[in-house]
């Protein structure tokens, strides 16, 4: 039973993991003013220019092709579209080159092409204009940081009044199956009520917002509206595409008039520490699914003991030590229920030869003798089910983790990738071509566990025990084959300190 039990789990496991790996993936407000004297008002000047810095944007000489991108340099590299003044993508150069597409990003309707006016290290402007209204787009990067003040301004310049549209798209996801960002896409809204995640492929209208994010497996792109009553959507536009972003209500401009926006953004790595220095509401963004909180509790933990040793492995392999010491109690009692049950063994082979052709009396015999010695038949399978909330919330906060992209340890080049110890020119069935062996190892170690720790059965009970101590090992072996090394990492410390601990009791006996 216990052993049906185990492979009940890890069959759920397989299935839990695989649909993971294959589904596809959910400021103080006031009131715009209309400004009749257009000095003074802290937004940009649309005709005010400077020379362009070198080293942040590409070639625009006249020479340069006119759809060529602006890149902006920084820890990351910003490119955008001049001509519609929007960042299509946002590359992160410390971060292995991660790109964080976000296609029409901060996009404002205009009625014309932009063009760049100004360009430094630390802001770049991009005008519109026609015979009806000038608009005016300045990013200005805060101190070298991962946050970007956007300013917009909308000038009348008609003898008319004119209606501005206030609608300001964050990004469009790709949601494809082909997009292998797109499982780990989802939308973050805050209002004064709530906050809460979406699926990127829904269609939402969220009235009076505070802020609206959009993330992919490492980075998010967070704005928040500094002026104004702002609802933020989620548009599905085809079966590959969503958009994202904010609109307010429609305003008139007066001939002359103008009227400016301002928002504030987060472009970088979903980290809490980085979030939350800058708005502790947006930290949210950083979510795990149903084992957030103790995924959460797992990566403080992991950051603690990084910062004692300074190294991702070893705090991986310190924090299984401290689950097993915290689960040691629970373990105890499981070699105590094994034993017992060990001692129980050939009163129950009497009871299978006895009740054979009467399976209901044999399990109703069965749980008497069960009672009367006081034994838990699934006593043994407590810490296993007690590792499976950690086994599950370690593995979200793994992947998700932009600390541990890239993070080595012995030959593991990235603890968040399978360890790969080497490629074959031909690939194995199921496996792949890749020899990771963490997995194997640990497949070796249940397989040894299994032998030294069996109860003893005789007939078909231990025909079953024989085919199990061989599947169990193989089913954990290749189900964790593809999993982050940092995962397997873990599984296998805290396998191999309860194969030590089972083979030191064995020597007690």
């Amino acid at each position: 039973m216990e052993k049906r039990l185990i492979a009940a789990i890890a069959l759920s496991l397989l299935v839990l993991l695989s649909w993971s790996a294959l589904a596809p993936k959910s400021q103080h407000i006031g009131a715009d003013s209309v400004i009749k004297n257009p000095t003074q008002t802290g937004y940009p000047v649309a005709d005010k220019q400077e020379t362009p810095s070198t080293e942040a944007m590409a070639d625009t000489s006249p020479g340069a092709p006119k759809e060529k991108t602006v890149f902006y340099q920084l820890d990351r590299e910003i490119t955008f579209d001049p001509l519609r003044a929007d960042i299509a993508e946002v590359v992160f150069k410390k971060n292995r080159e991660h790109r964080l597409v976000l296609k029409n990003g901060l996009y404002f309707d205009s009625p014309s092409n932009f063009k760049q006016k100004a360009a430094s290290k630390e802001e770049i402007s991009f005008v519109s204009e026609d015979k009806n209204r000038r608009i005016t787009k300045n990013f200005v990067i805060l101190n070298n940081s991962n946050t970007i003040e956007l300013k917009i301004l909308v000038q009348n310049l008609s003898p008319r009044p004119i209606s501005v549209n206030n609608r300001l798209t964050l990004g469009t996801l790709d949601i494809s199956n082909k997009n292998s960002q797109a499982r780990y896409q989802d939308v973050y809204i805050g209002t004064n009520e709530k906050t809460f995640h979406s699926s990127a492929s829904k269609t939402i209208n969220e009235a009076s917002i505070k802020f609206i994010g959009l993330r992919d497996q490492y980075f998010c792109a967070i704005i928040e509206p500094l002026d104004s009553d702002y609802s933020g959507y989620i548009k599905k536009i085809s079966n590959q595409e969503s958009e994202i972003g904010i609109f307010g209500s429609n305003l008139n401009l007066g001939p002359g008039e103008q009227i400016g926006h301002s928002y504030k953004i987060y472009l970088g790595p979903q980290k809490l520490k980085a979030i939350n220095e800058i708005n502790p509401e947006w930290t949210g963004i950083i979510y795990f699914g149903i084992f957030d909180f103790i995924a959460q509790l797992l990566l403080q933990l992991l950051g603690l003991f990084y910062n004692i040793v300074h190294n991702w492995g070893w705090a991986i392999i310190i924090l299984s030590v401290a689950v097993f010491l915290l689960l040691f109690p629970l373990m105890l009692k499981q070699m105590k229920s094994m034993k017992e049950m060990q001692a129980l063994q050939p009163k129950i082979e009497e009871l299978r030869k006895q009740f054979k052709d009467n399976p209901q009396r044999l399990n109703k015999e069965m749980m008497e003798l069960y009672k009367v010695h006081q034994v838990n038949p699934l006593g043994g399978c407590l810490p296993l089910l007690l590792q499976m909330p950690i086994f599950f919330a370690l593995y979200q906060a793994l992947i998700r983790s932009v600390d541990l992209r890239g993070a080595d340890f012995l030959w593991i080049k990235d603890l968040s990738s399978p360890d790969q110890l080497f490629v074959l020119k031909n690939s194995i069935p199921i496996l792949g071509n890749q020899v990771n062996l963490l997995p194997i190892l640990m497949a070796i170690g249940m397989f040894v566990q299994q032998k030294i720790s069996v109860v003893k059965a005789t007939g078909d009970a231990a025909q079953q025990q024989k085919i199990m101590s061989i599947v169990m090992p193989v089913m954990f072996g290749v189900i964790f084959y593809h999993m982050p090394a940092g995962l397997v990492l873990y599984w296998f410390v805290n396998s191999t300190l309860m194969l030590v601990y089972q083979m030191r009791l064995n020597k007690q006996k």
